[in-house]
């Protein structure tokens, strides 16, 4: 029942994104589709993931932008696609929220990263393809933390036990102030369906979105 691509994804409860550095952005402060690394705990990349928006799309509309968002694995295989669709983002309008699909393999959904109202709290359901929530994500009141990693916790349904975590890595000061390249870990149950697995990295990536993109 594993998504072709995915396997490697069964033998581990713990992987590393790390956002590639792109020079002509640092330079010119000009928005460029955002790459990444998806790493184990031994450093090896796994997965390599790539924005695919135009041009006009990331300098115009910046963190609200929608964006399909591929992850490749190390043969050249396309084994998962987020497909975030554009919202109009208000923390007023509760009718607007975000909402990332995650299919495994491309084309075919395994779950969805539902963006939840709270007037202080980010707050997101991860449910499966079917719609059924499966669980909650909180994170802190203030994005924003010097020196110090920014957790947000994956929980149940009822927000009664934790079950997993993404974390957006203190990287230093100079990266943190003068570039938006930024390091994420997230933790999961061993024996987590692999398709939430998938859900959850998906569930990075818009909380990357939403929080952590300067421009």
């Amino acid at each position: 029942n594993c998504p072709p691509g995915l396997e490697y994804l069964t033998q581990i409860d713990q992987i590393l994104i790390h956002q590639q550095l792109e020079l002509l952005e640092i330079l010119t402060g000009f928005e460029t589709n955002n790459k990444y690394e998806i790493k184990n705990t031994l450093g090896q990349r796994v997965y390599f993931a790539a924005e695919d928006t135009d041009c006009c799309t990331r300098n115009c509309l910046g963190p609200s932008r929608p964006f399909t968002l591929r992850i490749i694995d190390n043969f050249g295989h396309e084994v998962i696609t987020l497909q975030r669709p554009f919202r109009c983002s208000s923390c007023c309008c509760p009718c607007c929220l975000q909402e990332l699909e995650v299919q495994a393999p491309p084309g075919t959904p395994v779950g969805y990263v539902v963006q939840n109202w709270h007037p202080c709290l980010p707050k997101f359901t991860i449910q499966d393809e079917k719609r059924m929530d499966i669980f909650k994500i909180t994170g802190p009141c203030v994005v924003c933390s010097c020196f110090a990693d920014i957790h947000f916790e994956v929980k149940s349904v009822d927000e009664t036990s934790t079950v997993g975590r993404i974390s957006k890595q203190w990287t230093g000061v100079l990266k943190e102030f003068f570039t938006d390249t930024d390091n994420f870990g997230i933790t999961f149950p061993m024996d987590l369906d692999v398709k939430m697995k998938a859900v959850m990295i998906g569930a990075c990536f818009l909380i990357v979105s939403l929080s952590f993109t300067n421009t």
